[in-house]
């Protein structure tokens, strides 16, 4: 299994390299059979010089699936204890969900989850997109055709409120979301020359 430790304002030292690895040998010795690669990214808040936050961030790579965390702390060490915590509790999350979905997922409750009224046609609603004037991080992953149901098993294991896929129906990026009053939600693109309204889930305003 490949560990790689980077640093953002942060001279990544061995004596910090070393207790990154022991704490994550410890938080995946269980799973280490599918698991293929970790990634982790140490930084610090640059412009906050009275209490800097010091993030640690861990990406693991297994079977195809993607498992983040990241938690933050004015020490740097007790973020490497919390996020080795908390990819523990993620590693354990995703486990279970191959165990229970061998061949089979709960379609019935998905569906419930992800109603009709659930999709958003269209994102913009009219208006021009715009980037952020500062752009001060640019990733870049693999993104392999899934259906929504596997992407809705994605977004519980990334540690965020949305996760963006390939749809294996269509082809096209889609997102799904954590919705405000519970559930999930379903962007798709709105064909070109399609004119009808976005629809919203119970009249809730995504933007």
């Amino acid at each position: 299994m490949k560990l790689v430790v980077q640093g953002t304002n942060i001279d990544v030292t061995a004596a910090i390299h070393d207790y990154v690895q022991q704490k994550l040998d410890k938080a995946v010795s269980h799973y280490q059979s599918f698991l293929t690669e970790i990634d982790v990214h140490l930084s610090v808040a640059k412009h906050a010089k009275s209490n800097p936050r010091q993030t640690a961030e861990v990406t693991i790579y297994a079977n195809g699936t993607v498992i983040r965390a990241e938690e933050c702390n004015e020490n740097l060490y007790a973020s490497i204890d919390l996020v080795s915590d908390k990819i523990t509790r993620q590693l354990k999350k995703y486990k279970e969900k191959l165990r229970d979905r061998k061949g089979q997922l709960s379609t019935a409750e998905t569906a419930d989850q992800l109603s009709d009224g659930a999709l958003v046609t269209d994102l913009l609603n009219g208006r021009q997109p715009e980037l952020p004037q500062d752009i001060v991080r640019t990733k870049y992953f693999a993104m392999p055709a899934m259906t929504v149901e596997d992407a809705l098993a994605q977004l519980q294991l990334v540690d965020h409120d949305f996760y963006m896929f390939r749809n294996a129906a269509t082809g096209e990026i889609n997102v799904i979301y954590e919705r405000n009053h519970g559930g999930y939600g379903v962007i798709q693109p709105r064909p070109e020359g399609n004119s009808e309204k976005a629809v919203v889930a119970r009249s809730e305003a995504v933007l």
